[in-house]
């Protein structure tokens, strides 16, 4: 008897218009809602700088999550680094988590970064000291904390940091 194994592509690109009807139906719990912010909110949004990069994960080429890496005024309340990003919103719609998928995305950010941001030597991000499983997750794939925090609007977030 032979067995299929169903194989699941896992890949990072940088969003395009055509994502825009998928991303519509992008579904997050209100939980999750209180520590991200839902794709198209965050792309659309006045205040984010135009040379921040959009990024999807895409699994099978249809996008189950999505971060924006941005750079700017809001870098600088996390790093002085001027070749770093920072990391925000970040989330795996909810109808695909506890798939790996997050995970696994993220162990993708360092080669998409030293593909696509050859300037980019660090990724930053703030995350809410009382997301303890976002927080875990990051350290895991391999961002450090060195102690560092930033008084947000949601409360304390510790600082990480990725060097790529």
């Amino acid at each position: 008897m032979q067995t299929e194994t169903l194989k699941i592509l896992i890949d990072l690109v940088e969003y395009k218009n055509t994502y825009e009807k998928q991303l519509s139906a992008y579904h997050l719990s209100t939980e999750q809602l209180e520590f991200t912010s839902m794709p198209l909110d965050k792309i659309q949004n006045p205040q984010v700088s135009h040379t921040a990069k959009h990024i999807l994960i895409m699994e099978n080429h249809l996008p189950v999550g999505y971060f924006a890496l941005e750079d700017g005024a809001k870098l600088l309340k996390y790093s002085n680094n001027s070749n770093a990003r920072l990391l925000t919103a970040f989330s795996i719609d909810s109808r695909n988590q506890g798939k790996g998928l997050a995970k696994m995305g993220l162990k993708l950010l360092p080669k998409f970064v030293k593909e696509n941001l050859l300037e980019v030597n660090e990724i930053v991000l703030g995350v809410n000291k009382k997301n303890i499983p976002a927080y875990n997750l990051y350290l895991k794939t391999g961002f450090e904390d060195k102690n560092e925090f930033y008084e947000g609007p949601k409360g304390p977030q510790h600082i990480l940091h990725l060097k790529v």
